[in-house]
């Protein structure tokens, strides 16, 4: 079974960069997906990036280009970087993954079966 446990969230100022990183296990097959998504108190979750096992990633809208998506696959690690941060940035960033599961675009990552107990960003002004 997959396992995900996050870190590295935390306060920063506006315009500032956080790393949010994504310890992973049990993935068994060579096909799968790992991906962020962030979900704030009462509102929908929204898909933040994907990456499939050909290291293909996809981005939602949100990011304009200001978050990159990597997977460090000696440490089992993923990760997202996060640059340029904005106070609407500000929700609970949670990592998912699933095997054999459709990868893009983006919106993809909301049906990943497995996810880890996310990590909280905050951005003020």
């Amino acid at each position: 079974q997959l396992q995900l446990m996050e870190s590295g969230g935390g306060s920063v100022q506006a315009g500032g960069s956080l790393r949010l990183s994504c310890a992973v296990s049990g993935l068994t097959y060579s096909h799968y997906c790992l991906g962020w998504f962030r979900q704030a108190p009462g509102s929908e979750r929204e898909g933040v990036a994907t990456i499939d096992a050909d290291a293909h990633a996809s981005y939602g809208d949100s990011d304009n280009g200001r978050f990159t998506i990597a997977l460090d696959n000696d440490k089992k690690t993923l990760y997202l970087q996060m640059e340029s941060l904005r106070p609407e940035d500000t929700v609970m960033y949670y990592c998912t993954a699933d095997e054999f599961q459709i990868c893009h675009p983006v919106e993809a990552v909301l049906e990943l079966s497995y996810w880890g107990q996310g990590t909280q960003v905050t951005v003020f002004s």
